[in-house]
C-alpha cells in the first residue's frame, strides 16, 4: 500500500513539473512573439518604434515600412546561405544596412534623418561593442 501511495504521489509531481514546463515554454514564446535570433525586432516593431522617434508621417510609414521589409527579407537570405562564410556574410550584412540607410535618407526629413541615425547607433548589436547606454 506505501509503494502504490508513493507512486501515485511521484505521478502527481512528475506531471505538474510536465504542466510546469509545457506553461513556461509557453510564456517565454509569448514575450518573445516576433522576436528572431537575438531579439531582433520584426519589421513592425521597428516602425512603431520609428514611427514615435521621428514622428514619421502618414506618408512616410508605407515607404519606410517598404524599405525595413526589403532588409528584412535580403538578412533573412543572408542568414540562411550557410554555404557563404561568416565574414563574407557580416560583409553583405554591412552593404545591406548602407543601403538601406540611403533608402531611408531619401525618405525622412534631415532631422528626422539625424534622429534615425543616432536610434540605429544606440540600438546596434554587434559593431561598436553593442548597445550604447544614454548618458544624463
Amino acid at each position: 500500500m506505501k509503494l502504490s501511495k508513493i507512486s501515485v504521489i511521484a505521478a502527481i509531481v512528475l506531471g505538474g513539473l510536465v504542466a510546469s514546463s509545457t506553461m513556461v515554454r509557453a510564456a517565454d514564446a509569448t514575450e518573445g512573439k516576433g522576436k528572431g535570433k537575438g531579439n531582433r525586432m520584426t519589421v513592425e516593431q521597428t516602425l512603431e518604434k520609428l514611427t514615435t522617434e521621428l514622428t514619421l508621417t502618414d506618408a512616410q510609414k508605407p515607404k519606410v515600412k517598404e524599405v525595413l521589409e526589403e532588409t528584412s527579407k535580403k538578412r533573412q537570405e543572408i542568414r540562411a546561405d550557410t554555404s557563404t562564410p561568416q565574414d563574407e556574410q557580416r560583409t553583405k550584412y554591412r552593404a545591406l544596412m548602407d543601403d538601406q540607410e540611403k533608402k531611408l535618407k531619401e525618405i525622412l526629413k534631415p532631422d528626422q534623418f539625424e534622429k534615425y541615425k543616432k536610434w540605429a547607433e544606440e540600438n546596434r548589436g554587434g559593431k561598436g561593442g553593442g548597445k550604447k547606454k544614454k548618458a544624463e
